[in-house]
């Protein structure tokens, strides 16, 4: 398994968010968590990335202790891709693209740290906007150079916090389509994703999570089954079959 996630407990404040987490993400695959809005997706998104302190259970990486990695160490085998980043400074897309690869730089970007920024930027299709500011994009094309700096980064776990949410339908396309490419060469990717058919048509394994609990599916019960679904979300819904797996409508 790529993140093995063992009785992990959070709060905010006194007020429990996750509560006895547990579950594991297979390597190789593309994941996803999915649940109503405060249900602890990101949450636990960023406890996983090593941003929050962990105080109670395990996490593991490629079976390694998260909490006993460096920092180096995290950011070789972890990239992590926020909900929501604001600009600061005035750096062109390369530029941000290639601050990716500060775990392997020890002075300045050697040819390859270049190169893989490079190589980056073409797989998300923003080589045209290379020497733009990214203060001056669009929240869709901010949101592919930051897909592209994880990229650069070159981790073995990927983790996105709502990559589709600024994008438009074509770039949503070619973003799951580079996620099955990156897994299709043992890529392992964690994504939180608010579609639920975007999810269907494009994961490999899902995980649900119900105020700050992991809700479990039966056994023999598929992961689009529309009685899990709406137990989940907490509102009716139903499964219009789609090839071998189905769509989600409300009604």
């Amino acid at each position: 398994m790529a993140v093995t996630i063992e009785k992990v407990n959070f709060e905010y404040d006194g007020i429990p968010v996750l509560k006895d987490i547990s579950f594991e993400v297979p390597e190789g695959k593309f994941t996803v968590l999915l649940g109503k809005n405060g249900s602890g997706k990101s949450t636990l998104l960023r406890l996983i990335a090593g941003l929050l302190p962990l105080k109670t259970g395990r996490i593991e990486i490629l079976g390694q202790d998260l909490h006993r990695l460096s920092l180096s160490q995290r950011a070789k085998l972890i990239g992590y891709l926020p909900q929501f980043h604001t600009p600061i400074f005035p750096f062109t897309v390369e530029e941000v693209v290639l601050t990716g690869r500060a775990s392997y730089v020890f002075s300045t970007p050697s040819r390859r740290d270049q190169e893989k920024a490079a190589q980056a930027i073409v797989e998300v299709g923003l080589e045209g906007l290379r020497k733009r500011p990214y203060t001056e994009l669009s929240g869709g094309e901010r949101q592919l150079v930051m897909i592209a700096r994880v990229l650069a980064q070159e981790p073995r776990v990927i983790l996105l916090d709502e990559p589709l949410s600024h994008l438009d339908l074509a770039n949503q396309a070619r973003f799951l389509g580079l996620i099955k490419n990156l897994t299709g060469i043992g890529m392992t990717i964690l994504a939180v994703l608010h579609d639920p058919n975007a999810a269907f048509l494009s994961g490999d394994h899902f995980v649900f999570l119900k105020n700050g609990r992991v809700q479990e599916v039966e056994e023999g019960q598929a992961p689009w089954d529309a009685e899990l679904l709406s137990a989940v979300y907490g509102t009716p819904l139903k499964a219009v079959p789609y090839g071998d797996r189905s769509l989600i409508v409300a009604f």
